[in-house]
C-alpha cells in the first residue's frame, strides 16, 4: 500500500531531511518525490510504500502533520485508497 505525503509553506533548509527522517524512523519507503521551490515558497509530493509502518497510518499521519505544525508547514498524509477513491469519483 500507498501513501502521498504534501508539503507546504515557507522555504527553509532542512524540510526534505526532516520530512524524510520521519518517514525512515516509521519505516515508510519514499517510492517517488518531486520538490519544487516557487519564490520562497516549498511544495513538495511525495509517494512513500506504508506497508510495514512501525505505526497504525493514522498515528503516522498525525506524527508528519505534528512536525508541520513544528516547522511552519502544512503536512498531510492521505492513504492511497482515498486518494484513489477522490479521483474516480
Amino acid at each position: 500500500m500507498k501513501a502521498v505525503i504534501t508539503v507546504t509553506g515557507k522555504d527553509s533548509v532542512g524540510i526534505i531531511a526532516a520530512v524524510s527522517a520521519l518517514c525512515t524512523e516509521h519505516n515508510a519507503n519514499i517510492v517517488d518525490i518531486t520538490q519544487s521551490v516557487l519564490s520562497e515558497y516549498f511544495a513538495m509530493i511525495m509517494l512513500v510504500e506504508i506497508d510495514k509502518l512501525n505505526v497504525p497510518f493514522n498515528a503516522f499521519a498525525d506524527t508528519l502533520a505534528a512536525l508541520g505544525r513544528e516547522k511552519g508547514l502544512d503536512i498531510r498524509a492521505m492513504h492511497e485508497d482515498i486518494f484513489n477513491t477522490m479521483h474516480h469519483v
